[in-house]
């Protein structure tokens, strides 16, 4: 009988183990995903235009400009494309999270490209990463969204890109809404997309 009431409750401890277990895999999974984005403190859209451009310098930073170029060297600065939302991502074909993340932002560059600029520039320093090497990774990968080279670190110093990736939102108007730090999965970038697109309004 000892046994028995014994083997019970060792069954019931190891069920609320892995109940509580998966209770904090689900809370912990959740924080992770929602804090991989750093948005403004007020990211939602106006209804009144002419009111959100002018609490932008309040709310918001204007994003600096920078110079990168394609693979035929042709001259592309971030000015360029305002008028349009951006999103800008650093990435390198040597980095593992930056391989995991791109058919979720090949997916939405489907989906988007046409109302949203994508901005995928490399880190190409010239050793680790060449305009070759990842011009190659992308052929063979399949992916169809624009890549840009950043062959002067212009645009990695001019953010402070300090690890990759490391995305951009950035609206129409040409500021900052949010960016994050790490491989985005399907959701979180998304949320990016939300916080700089409004579908409805097109």
């Amino acid at each position: 009988m000892g046994k028995k009431i014994g083997s019970f409750i060792l069954v019931v401890f190891l069920v609320g183990i892995v109940g509580g277990a998966s209770v904090m895999y689900n809370y912990l999974s959740k924080n992770v995903e929602t804090d991989r984005l750093s948005v403004s403190e007020d990211t939602g859209k106006q209804e009144n235009v002419e009111e959100e451009n002018s609490e932008n310098d309040e709310q918001y930073s204007k994003a600096p400009d920078f110079t990168v170029y394609d693979s035929e060297s042709k001259e592309y600065k971030l000015s360029e494309f305002e008028g349009k939302p951006v999103i800008l991502n650093f990435w390198a074909s040597w980095c593992g999270p930056c391989k995991s993340e791109m058919p979720d932002f090949e997916e939405a560059y489907k989906e988007y490209g046409e109302n949203i600029h994508f901005l995928m520039v490399n880190l190409t320093d010239g050793y680790q990463e060449t305009v070759n090497s990842a011009k190659r990774f992308i052929e063979d990968a399949g992916y169809t969204f624009p890549i840009y080279y950043d062959t002067k670190q212009n645009a990695a110093r001019t953010y402070g890109v300090y690890s990759v990736p490391m995305t951009f939102f950035i609206d129409e108007n040409g500021y900052i809404i949010a960016h994050g730090t790490g491989a985005l999965d399907a959701k979180t970038l998304q949320t990016g997309i939300d916080y700089i697109y409004d579908a409805g309004s097109q």
